[in-house]
């Protein structure tokens, strides 16, 4: 067959999602998510490979409308980003997804598995070669369509937020919103476009009736939203993320996530992310809602 005729006659793959991130932050795990969701996967890919697998995918006749591609470690994925802006200059519809995960985590995992990590043959620490593979990573994340943190996820936890957001009924196009509570004393979310701190409300943990329920409770609910200035703090975020939203989607963001922060991530973030995305309903969004922090003490 003369393959460049077939190439001629290709079509872009329906959806193409590139797989990158830290070593040992789920790059495999995340992969193994998506065939069960029937992803064709290929992993461990070189870049100078992955254009010719998309056209091979995109041949007349492939029956491979969802690809997904997992790039190597810090080294493969040197120069990943202009990679994925040639892809979209042919036409494919190209989604960057990037596994984070903090230092700490990284190293007790890489200590309870006993394997090196893949810059740990340049005479590094463990922490020394997570370091210098963040710092050379920082280009692809900045450029990332979606961030996960695998932090504090279990595999079954990164499935179900693999599923949330690669799933059939994810759109494949326009953008998806992802509305955060969390607490400070456990650290901010990585994967946050922007965050808003509402620990400058009264904290229903100090209320003895409240403090073993939840915001999503109806009495630390109506405690947290009664608040005068929660009000006035609701008014202006909804305008303002209103605002933004047709802003984002013009510059073809993919996804956004609000991270909404009180101490523990128990009341006051709960109450008000669960406000603000029937908020956002009102106005034709179809936020998603977690809550990171809800069942921690």
């Amino acid at each position: 067959m003369d393959l460049r005729g077939a190439f001629r006659q290709a079509t872009p793959v329906t959806d193409i999602l590139v797989i990158t991130g830290l070593s040992g932050a789920g790059r495999s795990q995340a992969a193994d998510d998506l065939e069960d969701l029937g992803w064709f996967v290929v992993d461990n890919l070189p870049n100078s490979l992955i254009e010719k697998v998309v056209e091979l995918g995109s041949l007349r006749g492939s029956s491979i409308p969802r690809l997904a591609l997992v790039v190597g470690s810090g080294k493969l994925q040197a120069g990943i980003v202009e990679v994925v802006e040639r892809l979209r200059n042919a036409g494919h519809h190209v989604r960057v997804l990037f596994l984070d995960c903090d230092d700490a985590e990284l190293v007790r995992r890489y200590g309870s598995t006993r394997r090196k990590h893949p810059l740990g043959e340049e005479g590094l620490t463990v922490h020394e070669a997570i370091r210098h593979e963040r710092a050379m990573l920082e280009p692809v994340k900045e450029q990332a369509d979606v961030v996960i943190d695998t932090t504090e996820l279990n595999i079954h936890q990164l499935k179900a937020r693999i599923v949330d957001l690669f799933g059939e009924d994810s759109p494949a196009a326009g953008m998806q919103t992802t509305v955060t509570s969390f607490g400070y004393k456990h650290g901010l979310p990585l994967d946050a476009d922007m965050v808003f701190d509402v620990r400058f409300l009264p904290n229903p943990f100090w209320v003895e009736s409240l403090r073993d329920q939840t915001g999503l409770d109806g009495p630390v609910r109506d405690y947290v939203l009664g608040q005068v200035t929660a009000e006035g703090f609701l008014e202006k975020v909804e305008a303002l993320v209103v605002e933004l939203l047709p802003a984002y989607v013009a510059e073809g963001k993919s996804y956004l996530t609000i991270g909404i922060g009180c101490t523990g991530g128990r009341h006051r973030s709960v109450a008000i992310s669960e406000e603000l995305a029937r908020r956002l309903r009102r106005h034709g969004y179809e936020p998603k809602v977690r809550h990171r922090d809800v069942q921690r003490h």
